[in-house]
């Protein structure tokens, strides 16, 4: 059977406090959660990190050692922590994980976009912290800066350090960004890409742009592997698609704060255990840490400064 990576993306900051209780925190929330996706069968869990008192998205040092050691003291899951932080996050903060921990993989954003969270606000009736608000009304003047330079310089830290980047590809013209990048001799192949799908401002979750994503980037790049996350209602039908495709597969409550239509998840784990079995119904298995470990010829847990 194939082999498919299932990864939860635990919190991220995009959803605020406000939109579910159920959106974890706190380092020990997200620690917690991390673990309960390694039981459910995850194999890799995306970390960001939020000031525990408000919720507000960080990138607080301290927040991401906590979480990291604590999670590999109790599990083998594989971290891949973000160098996109919060939207506005200044850019020399957001890479500072990766030199400071040292991990197996990280995250490294493909491309600039409008990143849009504005057009929600109405659908929230009651505000949990006064920032949340705000925060959200921000991004409609807000652009997502990931420039030739900052992923260049992103990169000579990732590889400095021994660390995987998962390419975050929010839109077609992504894909020829890492094209140059590899033409350039600054990115490594093989390659491993997540098409992030569903983001106002990016690429639209539909069938079609995932095999034009996907076709897309067989042409310009050739071997790779691939993962899919969609935000909203979209997550669970395109992460499925992903896997029929060839692919792996990304749930967790930083794209989707549902477990079915008007439910609320309760976990990461929950989402997790559905897409797994989904999986297993079309005859996919879900790889271990180690396998994945395998499949993108990461340097191990004994290699981290955690």
């Amino acid at each position: 059977m194939k082999k498919a990576i299932i990864t939860a993306a635990i919190t991220g900051a995009i959803h605020t406090p406000s939109m579910s209780p159920y959106l974890p925190v706190t380092p020990e929330q997200i620690a917690d959660e991390a673990i309960k996706v390694h039981e459910e069968g995850g194999a890799v869990a995306h970390i960001h990190v939020r000031d525990p008192n408000t919720g507000y998205p960080t990138a607080d040092q301290d927040a991401y050692r906590e979480i990291a050691v604590e999670v590999k003291k109790r599990c083998d899951i594989i971290l891949c922590f973000t160098t996109g932080g919060r939207l506005g996050e200044p850019v020399g903060k957001r890479v500072k994980v990766v030199s400071s921990l040292k991990p197996e993989m990280a995250s490294l954003n493909a491309g600039s976009l409008n990143f849009g969270l504005f057009h929600v606000v109405d659908k929230i009736k009651k505000w949990k912290y006064h920032w949340e608000k705000e925060y959200l009304e921000g991004t409609e003047d807000v652009i997502f800066p990931n420039t030739f330079k900052t992923m260049r310089e992103y990169l000579e830290i990732i590889y400095a350090n021994n660390t995987k980047p998962e390419f975050e590809i929010y839109d077609a013209g992504m894909i020829n960004n890492v094209a140059f990048l590899i033409e350039e001799g600054y990115v490594r192949k093989p390659v491993y890409l997540q098409f992030v799908m569903g983001i106002l401002g990016g690429i639209p979750a539909t069938p079609q742009n995932l095999i034009f994503l996907v076709e897309s980037a067989r042409t310009t790049i050739g071997e790779f592997e691939f993962s899919v996350c969609a935000a909203g209602k979209a997550q669970l039908s395109l992460c499925t698609q992903s896997l029929i495709l060839g692919g792996h597969a990304r749930v967790g409550l930083e794209d989707n704060l549902h477990i079915d239509k008007g439910i609320l998840a309760k976990s990461n784990a929950e989402q997790v255990a559905k897409i797994i079995k989904i999986a297993k119904e079309l005859g996919f298995e879900p790889a271990t840490p180690n396998e994945a470990r395998k499949i993108l010829n990461l340097k191990g847990l004994g290699n981290v400064n955690f």
